[in-house]
């Protein structure tokens, strides 16, 4: 019996020491890529950063205002658009249809939609909106950032639905009121906190994508807001300006990169926090 449990100590001990060493590695990776953020891109973080726009080759200073813009741009039109679709289907399928088979197809693309890499919704949207309307614009890139948020809200806005007590839909459902009611009142009320964090992951997955955009949205050296043309955006700049020679687009691309960083770090800790708290309660 002391053999037996000397031996599952060892074997405890073997795995322990995997896991932490896993996660060492991991976390050590994550500490040099933050380094060399902060070690390239903290020289170029300026106030010209964040009130010029950029700068032709060759040419000291300036900074990245039209690609922050276009990216604020992108970013929240995507999410309006790919958010309340998100949310919908997701309340769908854990409210209206749960024993549905077309929740079940649903939920299989899903998942599928999920782990797609971003570059085949780019060439999608490329396909469906770039070539009819022959021309990259604001509006294919809006569009190609929706379908990768629409798979992201879905799965969350399912889960925390699950999650909302079935006695509570019982007892509303006794006092007369109807299911749409229910759903909104009593449902989308107990897990308002996990619906934030799923949208403020969403937020997080498109603020740094640069493929979708190279077929749809492309880029602009110009000030530009015009959602039917080419729209300036941090990711696109950011692989167009570290491609160059150029020095100064080099500093600018660092410090885009380290924005970039920082802007999904703060998102995330922020879902984190919020996902704790409602933990918590």
């Amino acid at each position: 019996m002391a053999s037996l449990y000397q031996s599952r100590k060892r074997r405890n001990a073997i795995a322990m020491g995997l896991c932490v060493g896993a996660t060492g590695i991991g976390l050590a990776w994550l500490l040099v890529i933050l380094a060399t953020l902060l070690w390239n891109g903290a020289g170029g973080i300026s106030l010209a950063v964040f009130t010029q726009m950029t700068p032709p080759p060759n040419v000291h200073g300036g900074g990245l205002l039209n690609a922050i813009v276009g990216s604020l741009i992108l970013t929240v039109i995507g999410v309006a658009i790919g958010a309340p679709i998100g949310l919908f289907a997701g309340t769908y399928m854990a409210e209206y249809g749960r024993y549905e088979k077309l929740t079940t197809v649903t939920r299989f693309v899903n998942d599928i939609l999920l782990s797609a890499p971003s570059i085949i919704i780019g060439l999608f949207i490329y396909g469906a909106v770039v070539v009819p309307m022959h021309g990259f614009s604001g509006i294919a890139g809006a569009l190609a950032l929706a379908v990768i948020v629409i798979p992201v809200v879905v799965r969350t806005t399912e889960n925390m639905l699950l999650l909302v007590p079935q006695q509570l839909r019982e007892a509303a459902t006794g006092l007369g009121l109807p299911r749409s009611v229910v759903v909104q009142k009593v449902a989308y009320k107990a897990a308002k906190t996990g619906l934030i964090t799923g949208l403020l992951l969403a937020v997080a997955r498109i603020s740094g994508e640069t493929a979708p955009l190279l077929f749809t949205a492309l880029s602009n050296q110009f000030w530009s807001i015009d959602l039917t043309r080419e729209i300036a955006n941090l990711p696109v700049t950011i692989n167009n300006f570290i491609n160059n020679p150029d020095p100064n687009w080099k500093r600018l691309a660092w410090a885009g990169a380290l924005i970039i960083t920082f802007a999904v770090l703060a998102l995330n800790i922020a879902a984190r926090a919020i996902g704790s708290r409602s933990a918590t309660k």
